[in-house]
């Protein structure tokens, strides 16, 4: 815009006076533009079909016996291709009614031996207290721009504070200002009270920098099975699925070739 404007203000900056229009007198007066007719929702939708882009091959013959180093071989490559926040995960858990509840939320470690994911959560939080009442739980990740998800069910083990807190010590100074504020998913008043409490917390963190946020946990969800799902545009899913049939930590695992 800036280049725009010089080209028409001149190299003086004043904006030539315009000339007579020999049009003036034949011009009628313009009307506005319509605006284009609002569309439903189903239209909107067909006109940007999912996937219809060139996307990479998954040979599932090729894939190796355990889903841990096949999982980090796909986000590694996610990360390379430019995927945005390809560590962000949809958490999925019931509360006390059993209705089901789902959230993004930052992975942060994959124990790729032991096939766990890791993540953490304000144990006071609803995911927390669903977790604590009912530690079982799906993680779904979806990398668009590759056409692929992997979903992770399992078991969920929350670990000992002090590995808590290590962790804490990891995040950028505005997520630990964030946890040290609390109160997620509390009704609140006006966003202004908000900032006053972060300033608070702010403030905390400057006194004491190695705060650590109550009830801050960290959570591993241990798969007992993991699928990977490769999209195609032509609807030639590839879906294979790993089923754990030995211990958590120590897992042996089956494979199946899935429908899409």
């Amino acid at each position: 815009m800036a280049a725009e404007e010089a080209g028409l203000n001149g190299p003086g900056g004043a904006r030539p006076a315009p000339g007579p229009d020999p049009r003036a007198g034949a011009r009628s007066e313009t009307k506005p533009e319509a605006r284009p007719e609002a569309r439903s929702v189903p239209e909107l939708l067909l006109g940007r079909p999912p996937m219809a882009r060139p996307l990479p091959s998954f040979d599932a013959e090729a894939a190796p016996g355990e889903p841990g180093p096949l999982f980090v071989d796909w986000l590694a490559t996610a990360l390379a291709a430019g995927v945005l926040d390809p560590q962000v995960a949809t958490l999925s858990t019931v509360d006390a009614d059993g209705m089901p509840d789902a959230r993004v939320l930052v992975l942060r470690d994959v124990d790729a031996a032991g096939t766990g994911w890791v993540f953490s959560a304000a144990a006071d939080s609803p995911k927390g207290r669903q977790l604590a009442d009912h530690p079982a739980a799906a993680l779904t990740l979806y990398w668009p721009q590759l056409g692929r998800q992997v979903r992770v069910r399992g078991t969920v083990e929350r670990a000992a504070d002090q590995v808590a807190g290590a962790e804490f010590a990891t995040r950028s100074p505005a997520a630990r200002v964030g946890a040290l504020v609390g109160r997620q998913s509390e009704p609140l008043g006006s966003l202004d009270e908000y900032d006053e409490a972060v300033a608070v917390a702010r403030r905390r963190l400057e006194a004491t920098p190695d705060a650590v946020a109550a009830g801050h946990a960290v959570y591993t969800l241990w798969a007992n099975e993991v699928e990977f799902w490769q999209g195609d545009a032509d609807r030639r899913h590839v879906r294979l699925r790993y089923t754990r049939t030995g211990p958590v930590r120590a897992p042996e695992w089956s494979r199946t070739l899935l429908w899409p």
